[in-house]
């Protein structure tokens, strides 16, 4: 589904990335692993068209960003702090969101709030969320239109025990599904409960994949 070929990416004199080249296969979790600062979020914005890479090639189901698509057509995106209008509801971020592209439908909302244990009738303003609870409506927001690829960077931040067992297997039956999940986590567990593959980045290149 997506091919990294020879990628570099700098700010000034600082190598983001340097030299990555991966595949990620359909329908799997890969994890994708390493410290702070180590590239993970700038190749997630690289596959999704945030940030252009300054050498080589990436492909998205055989297209080419740049040339042939600017960003992948069918993605879901959470990376860094899930950005909502503090002053409305979950579920009315939500359905301002979707009005975009108008893609699904009032109760196709409420059906994915509930299944990331939000209440789509709820009151509160999301500027009143709990971290977790914002966390939640980001997963959310990532899935709502059913896209065949996620790009998940650290998914679990702010959950309790009981939230990152929910979204767990809320990931693995999305892979069950066949969709394509790239998960960047510090947390082990996360890896090793649900990725397929793991890579491991380090100052901007791989160190080691399996």
């Amino acid at each position: 589904m997506i091919e990294i070929r020879n990628v570099t990416k700098e700010f000034r004199e600082y190598k983001a990335l340097d030299d990555v080249s991966l595949t990620f296969e359909k329908g799997k979790i890969h994890g994708v692993i390493g410290r702070n600062g180590s590239g993970k979020t700038v190749l997630f914005k690289c596959i999704c068209g945030f940030l252009k890479a300054d050498k080589g090639e990436i492909f998205i189901s055989g297209q080419k960003l740049g040339k042939d698509i600017e960003a992948p057509p069918d993605v879901g995106v959470i990376i860094e702090n899930p950005g909502f209008l503090p002053g409305y509801t979950g579920y009315q971020n939500l359905s301002f969101l979707a009005g975009i592209r108008k893609r699904i439908s009032k109760k196709d909302i409420e059906n994915i709030m509930a299944r990331v244990g939000l209440d789509a009738a709820g009151k509160k303003h999301v500027g009143k969320y709990s971290l977790g609870m914002k966390q939640r409506l980001g997963i959310a927001q990532a899935i709502m239109e059913n896209p065949s690829l996620l790009l998940l960077d650290e998914p679990m931040n702010g959950l309790d025990n009981q939230g990152v067992e929910e979204i767990r297997m809320l990931l693995m039956k999305l892979r069950d599904e066949g969709k394509t999940i790239l998960l960047a986590s510090h947390n082990k567990e996360d890896i090793s409960v649900l990725c397929d593959t793991v890579v491991e980045l380090d100052k901007g290149r791989i160190v080691k994949r399996g």
